[in-house]
Parts: C-alpha cells; sequence; structure tokens
C-alpha cells in the first residue's frame, strides 16, 4: 500500500534571501516546504498547503506579525507544530514563545547549521499534542489526520462531491483534491487498484465514529 508521506513546512520570511535559503535547507533534509514573505500571503496557501509545521520570523515588516500569524494557525490547526526564527533576543520571545504553548525559539544568530533547526523543529512537533481525538487515535491510520482532515474525511464518508465539500469549506476544488489525495496516503489506502481509496477511507471514518450525518 502507500508508502511514507512527506513532512510539510510553511516558511515565512520577508528576507527573501532567507527565505530560500531556509526552504532549500530544509528541502534536502527531506521536508516539502512552502514560502511566503508575509503573513497575508501565509493565510492564503495554509488551507492548501496543510503544513505540519510553521517556520515564521516574529517581525515580518507589516502586520500581522509572526506572532499574530502563528496565534490564528494555530487555533486552526492546534496540531501544527511553530518555530519562530527571529533576531530577537530570546528573552524578548518570553517563557512561552510568544504567549504560544509548546511553541519553539530559535535566534538566528545563534543558528550554525541545518542540523541545529531541525532540532529545533522536531522539538516543536513532539511537544505538541496529539492532533486528533483519543476516538480517532484507538482505529489505525485516522491519528496520522489534522483535525482539518477529518474534516474533510466526514464529508466524504457523506457521500459530498470535491465540488460539495469545496463549497463548503469556502476552499478551492485544488485545494481539495490535495487535502484527500494527502489523507488517501495517510490511510494507506492507495496503490490497490481492486479497491476504491474514497469508499475505503469512508469506512475508516465510520467505523470510528460511525455513519456520518
Amino acid at each position: 500500500m502507500g508508502g511514507t508521506w512527506v513532512r510539510r513546512i510553511l516558511v515565512v520570511e520577508d528576507q527573501s534571501a532567507l527565505r530560500v535559503l531556509l526552504c532549500e535547507m530544509l528541502s534536502r533534509e527531506g521536508w516539502e516546504t512552502a514560502q511566503a514573505s508575509d503573513a497575508s500571503e501565509a493565510t492564503r496557501l495554509f488551507t492548501e498547503f496543510d503544513p505540519d509545521v510553521l517556520l515564521t520570523d516574529i517581525d515580518l515588516g507589516s502586520r500581522p506579525s509572526g506572532a499574530e500569524l502563528a496565534l490564528m494557525l494555530s487555533g486552526l490547526a492546534p496540531h501544527m507544530g511553530i518555530v519562530f526564527l527571529s533576531s530577537y533576543p530570546r528573552a524578548a520571545a518570553g517563557a512561552r514563545a510568544m504567549g504560544i504553548d509548546h511553541a519553539v525559539f530559535v535566534a538566528k544568530q545563534d543558528l550554525g547549521s541545518a542540523s541545529d533547526l531541525v532540532l529545533a523543529i522536531e522539538k516543536a512537533l513532539s511537544t505538541h499534542p496529539a492532533p486528533t481525538a483519543t476516538v480517532a487515535s484507538e482505529h489505525a491510520g485516522l491519528g496520522a489526520l489534522t483535525r482539518h482532515q477529518l474534516d474533510i474525511l466526514a464529508m466524504i464518508a457523506k457521500g459530498w462531491s470535491n465540488d460539495h465539500i469545496a463549497g463548503v469549506s469556502g476552499s478551492s476544488v485544488r485545494a481539495v483534491e490535495r487535502s484527500i489525495s494527502r489523507i488517501f496516503e495517510r490511510l494507506e489506502v492507495t496503490g490497490d487498484a481492486t479497491i476504491s481509496p474514497r469508499v475505503a477511507a469512508a469506512a475508516m471514518y465510520m467505523a470510528a465514529f460511525g455513519p456520518s450525518r
């Protein structure tokens, strides 16, 4: 069945050279990356890209700031790891990095190598609460889904088309298709031509939560 899925990181940095360098560095470490220069662009990318981690500068040169962006997106995706990479002194971030539980702060001046950054990212993921409800974790595969992906899967279990899901969720059809493809990969329901991934995924959801109404 399906292989391992590649983790995704959204990099938000207003300095273009540094932003490109960070994405290249993380790509070499096996991450799929998307990049944005400000909070507005990051917000537009967020739903379609469905990141596992947000890596952002605090001062983006405009409002919302990186801290405001992180607070907003973490509310939409509580599973997402948050890493602040900033020129701010560590003390300025506070005991809870910019007021966000489980966020990790890295000073740009202290960043020595790609491994330092990866360690910070892994720390943000390892200290984060589980992304799904306990009942989901008790069923193989569903525990790997984010809250957003579970919502999409609930709509699939209702028999809704991609167009209908896009209309209800306020996303583009392309974004929905990408989310569904990622759901199928995480549930490992692809690779067998005799099985419909959509039917198999819906069956897993209904086994865990009952018929979707």
